[in-house]
């Protein structure tokens, strides 16, 4: 499949919402929120992003299909995106922050496993390069020899990450690594 990616911001944020709307506000009412600094439950989710949107406080790569959001991969600056999973791990482990972490992806039901992650991936790395680069992190899950339903890695695939030249950092959990990669300013 050919796919296009385009930055979130108010002239996508309608093809944004009507993916999560289409699938009923994605994981109970997320809308995308569990990483950003406080969540206000799934009913006030879809204005607390519209409004981190408008702001410029929210980030992703959203991936299109013609002119059809398919997907999207969610990334920002660390301060932006306080909020991972395995915290007690991370921390033991850390040496200094990342400029940039990518939390989440999602695809559209009827496109997994056709490539909207990788393409939604390699837009936000194009993304973090325009907006200035920088040290890029992101949680990944270990799905080589098992069965993991696509649903479920709402953090990618490590090989997805490793096929984009990211490193493995450490383990944080059974199947989730930090992964790392420097990406450069678009232009330098």
């Amino acid at each position: 499949m050919s796919f296009s990616t385009k930055p979130l911001d108010m002239t996508t944020w309608p093809h944004f919402a009507a993916l999560v709307e289409r699938h009923n506000g994605v994981w109970g009412g997320c809308w995308c929120m569990a990483f950003h600094a406080k969540g206000v439950g799934a009913a006030g989710n879809r204005a607390a992003k519209e409004a981190l949107v408008r702001e410029g406080r929210a980030h992703a790569a959203l991936v299109f299909d013609g002119p059809d959001c398919v997907g999207w991969c969610q990334f920002g600056p660390t301060a932006e995106l306080p909020r991972i999973k395995h915290q007690r791990a991370y921390r033991e482990g850390l040496t200094a922050l990342p400029d940039w972490r990518i939390t989440c992806f999602f695809s559209d039901k009827a496109r997994r496993g056709k490539g909207v992650a990788a393409a939604a991936l390699a837009g936000a790395l194009t993304e973090i390069g325009r907006l200035g680069g920088g040290s890029v992190e992101s949680y990944p899950e270990d799905a080589e020899g098992r069965s993991v339903a696509g649903a479920f890695l709402h953090n990618g695939a490590l090989a997805m990450f490793e096929a984009q030249g990211f490193c493995r950092n450490r383990r944080i959990g059974k199947y989730r690594w930090v992964v790392e990669k420097m990406v450069a300013a678009e232009g330098g």
